[in-house]
């Protein structure tokens, strides 16, 4: 199936093509006709599945036959968790709608950093990408206004319950019109799931991609046998062995991203970390600057990763293992996109051997362990 055939519009397949896309994934080919034809719709599928663009590009068609958002009353809203996610989803609407006639104005808005700015910005937007707490205090400012919005999204929405926003989405929803398109995406269908579901879509399609716990083929995976005492020097005799020049680490927990971060500076290796307690500058100039490929290791936390999406990223480190196997796919499902190979690498420690074993069961694939006991990291 082409992209094509689910009713885009030439301009929009050029701007697809541009971005050398091929065909669309499962939950585009389902989502897109649906969302073109007004359907409220509920999208369960994972991170990387494409769901963004499934939202993305018919917003942006239908947006094209209607007249440009005038003062501060918006169009179309999308709620997301992170800031990291409302930035990518605005990347995304910007990188498809350059080329359209009409052009549409997007604005992410998120905590973290000066209302004043986003309050300034947001006068004839068209799309507003938003986390809750944030819409609501620029709600409270009189900056914008939800009575016109036509279309409602709301993006890993089983992240935004978990994460405590069920209050702040209860108020956003008294204040949008009860006549409107709503598109839910979840990873997961917990009770408040589906509660959210029976509360705010009305006959919904239903779009389920089944959980992905396969790996793509062209992701070499290697595991290395590693004390927890010996992950740092052990980290940094990789890099410099492998010349590894883009490399995205995993750590669960952000005192270990930091204390990664220190120890690679300290060694005179250009590293930043990702994570809750950065500030939003920080993180945003982290982000730019590992995308632009100028910054060589990017330490993450599994949820401040969110908004990466590099196509040709060769590295991904585990420097300890996630709590769940999804989780291990998602998190080496960074490298091996766009048909270009990537290698996915795992510290495994001594007690982490049972579960790693577990998520290797889960994957149907086994991985390589290599001892690492005899390698000299003395001065690393």
């Amino acid at each position: 199936m082409s992209f094509a055939s689910l009713g885009l519009s030439a301009p929009l397949i050029q701007a697809i093509e541009a971005h050398q896309y091929t065909q669309p994934s499962p939950i585009q080919e389902s989502a897109i006709p649906a969302v073109l034809a007004g359907k409220d719709l509920l999208g369960v599928a994972q991170t990387g599945s494409g769901k963004t663009a499934a939202f993305v590009l018919p917003m942006l068609q239908l947006l094209q036959s209607k007249k440009a958002a005038k003062g501060r009353a918006v169009k179309m809203l999308v709620l997301v968790p992170t800031r990291e996610l409302a930035m990518q989803i605005q990347d995304v609407l910007r990188g498809f709608g350059s080329r359209l006639p009409r052009q549409v104005r997007s604005l992410a808005v998120y905590g973290g950093v000066s209302i004043n700015p986003q309050m300034m910005r947001l006068n004839g937007t068209d799309v507003l990408v938003a986390t809750p707490g944030r819409l609501l205090d620029l709600i409270e400012h009189n900056a914008v206004q939800l009575s016109d919005v036509e279309m409602l999204v709301l993006d890993e929405a089983d992240k935004m319950l978990n994460l405590g926003f069920q209050e702040e989405m209860n108020r956003i929803f008294g204040l949008l019109p009860r006549l409107r398109q709503t598109l839910l995406f979840s990873a997961t269908v917990s009770g408040e799931v589906e509660a959210l579901v029976a509360n705010q879509l009305k006959e919904p399609v239903t779009v389920r991609i089944e959980e992905e716990t396969s790996v793509p083929e062209l992701i070499n995976q290697v595991a290395y046998a590693v004390e927890a005492a010996r992950k740092g020097p052990f980290l940094r005799y990789l890099l410099k062995q492998e010349d590894m020049q883009q490399v995205l680490v995993f750590a669960s927990s952000i005192r270990t991203a930091d204390n990664v971060v220190g120890k690679l500076i300290k060694h005179g290796i250009q590293a930043a970390a990702l994570h809750g307690d950065k500030s939003q500058g920080a993180r945003n100039d982290a982000l730019i600057k590992f995308k632009a490929g100028k910054l060589r290791v990017l330490v993450a936390t599994d949820l401040a990763s969110r908004g990466i999406d590099i196509k040709f990223l060769p590295h991904v480190i585990n420097y300890e293992l996630p709590r769940s196997p999804k989780d291990y796919v998602h998190r080496i499902g960074r490298t091996g996109r766009a048909a270009a190979p990537g290698k996915a690498i795992t510290f495994v420690a001594p007690e982490d051997a049972h579960h790693f074993k577990i998520i290797q069961k889960k994957m149907g694939k086994q991985v390589e362990i290599i001892a690492t006991d005899t390698i000299d990291l003395h001065g690393l």
